[in-house]
């Protein structure tokens, strides 16, 4: 899971992307970039890092541009360091630099394709490098001295042909514009929209609406499945649905956790998405429990916040903060290594006793998956002086590696695969679990302004809708991105 954003203004664009990228932190916290066009001269700043140490005033002083586009990086493949961090950039054609959110699951035959075919090098083990070559690649055979709207879409239509998996993609190509495409699918969320200056209307594309809020833009619409914008420098908006075939079939897995409450995605608010987890997540204990004891509902801040809210509105019982978050800790969902984040759980939260004390309580978190965060967080209510413990999801278990964007590739750290609820319970140390059931987490997420065909609950339900995921797939996956090989891609990085 990334955070990209892509703008087309009318004076210099760099304040208005470093601002984007800060609203996008919560996307990814390994790296940052951000790529300006001056003059037909790229300048870039892009290091490992939060955006807020990336970019120093020195390095806004020479990200001169009218546009641009920036990157935070989550490290999907469970690699980090420098030569990772987005944009990427290749000078043939043009000279066009991207950033890409997603993740591509045929990038193996794509690499060999690239090489053998089009006779180019891929420098990293980036799938986000290789969909930047094969774009290059087929802008590139056209053969077009000044690059027009049909040829950006030509050359979409064979990247469409040549890529599967999740992508939501800007392309900064130089003394043009910015391309901005979608994968058929449109898995990973994508967002534009515009603002009137004296100097004339600006356009800005994004992972969230959010980031368009913030910065004045009004959102026009979300890009399409399958669709590419070609935004050019004198404001003029070109569209096309690229795919041959094309669903809306969005990842839930935003609404649960990813995306801000503030952002809509596909029509969807992801606030309204997680008031209703958590009204049905409350019926879910009304029916298994109508006689429950339980005295107050403590939500796990942040993204729980509003489903745990909602729970106990419709339980009848109080709702308490009773955990304090320190925000200079990064989302440990994202953190690398086993051994990192157990860490950092204790260092992100502190139990407030007062709340704690006696009381049988309900701890509301967004989800579970390795299951290490929320063990140590029903210790420390019970080290806080909690009579009993309750644990409630807002979405089900999560059973099945994630191969879109989403870095929970291993089956194995998975606390539910395999186990019943009443052993994932016992693992995690809880009096009574409780899992939000798939079909309510789906009518939570729909009813929007859009039709979505459906949604990609694949980490829930095992169903990928790319249709190209096999075992033999996520055995590979999971040989390359478990705990133990990012553990040893570290200590080879740092040698």
């Amino acid at each position: 899971m990334c955070g990209i954003v892509g703008i087309v203004g009318k004076s210099d664009v760099n304040l208005q992307l470093y601002d984007a990228l800060t609203l996008l932190q919560h996307r990814g916290q390994d790296a940052a970039g951000i790529v300006t066009c001056d003059d037909d001269r790229l300048n870039q700043q892009k290091a490992n890092g939060l955006v807020r140490d990336v970019f120093r005033a020195r390095h806004m002083e020479r990200l001169k541009g009218n546009f641009g586009i920036g990157h935070v990086r989550y490290p999907t493949a469970g690699s980090s360091g420098p030569a990772l961090a987005q944009p990427f950039y290749v000078n043939s054609p043009y000279g066009i630099a991207m950033a890409h959110n997603g993740n591509l699951t045929n990038v193996g035959n794509v690499v060999e394709e690239i090489f053998q075919q089009d006779l180019r090098h891929i420098n990293t083990d980036s799938d986000s490098e290789v969909l930047l070559n094969v774009f290059a690649h087929e802008l590139h055979k056209l053969h077009k001295l000044q690059p027009k709207a049909e040829d950006i879409f030509t050359a979409m239509r064979g990247v469409h042909k040549r890529v599967r998996g999740a992508y939501a993609c800007v392309a900064l190509i130089v003394g043009y514009g910015i391309v901005a495409f979608r994968d058929p699918n449109g898995i990973r969320p994508l967002v534009y929209g515009k603002r009137e200056t004296e100097r004339g209307t600006e356009y800005m594309v994004a992972s969230e609406s959010v980031a368009l809020d913030v910065l004045g833009y009004t959102l026009v619409r979300d890009v399409a499945p399958g669709e590419a914008l070609y935004i050019e420098l004198d404001g003029t908006v070109h569209s096309e649905r690229c795919a041959e075939h094309s669903t809306l079939t969005p990842c839930i897995f935003e609404h649960v956790y990813f995306a801000r409450p503030d952002s809509i995605m596909d029509g969807v608010s992801v606030h309204k998405a997680r008031l209703r987890q958590g009204e049905h997540l409350a019926d879910k204990i009304l029916r298994l429990r109508p006689d429950h004891d339980i005295d107050v509902v403590i939500p796990i801040p942040d993204s729980a916040r509003t489903a745990g809210q909602t729970v106990a509105h419709r339980l009848g019982v109080k709702f308490r903060e009773g955990m304090v978050k320190n925000r200079y800790i990064g989302r440990t969902f994202i953190m690398p290594g086993q051994k990192q984040r157990k860490k950092s759980v204790r260092q992100k939260l502190n139990a407030i006793e007062l709340e704690f004390r006696g009381k049988n309580v309900l701890l509301v978190d967004d989800s579970i998956v390795r299951g290490t965060t929320c063990k140590q967080i029903i210790q420390m209510a019970r080290d806080a002086g909690a009579a009993k413990v309750y644990f409630a999801s807002a979405a089900p278990a999560v059973k099945y590696p994630n191969v879109y964007g989403i870095d929970m590739p291993s089956v194995t750290e998975l606390v539910a695969h395999d186990r019943t609820t009443e052993e994932v319970c016992e693992e995690i140390g809880a009096d009574w679990l409780v899992y939000q059931d798939l079909e309510d987490l789906v009518l939570s997420s729909s009813g929007g302004k859009q039709k979505i065909d459906r949604f990609d609950c694949s980490v829930f339900d095992g169903n990928y809708i790319t249709g190209d995921v096999d075992d033999e797939y996520l055995e590979s996956l999971h040989a390359a991105r478990n705990d133990d090989a990012k553990r040893k891609k570290a200590n080879t990085s740092a040698l």
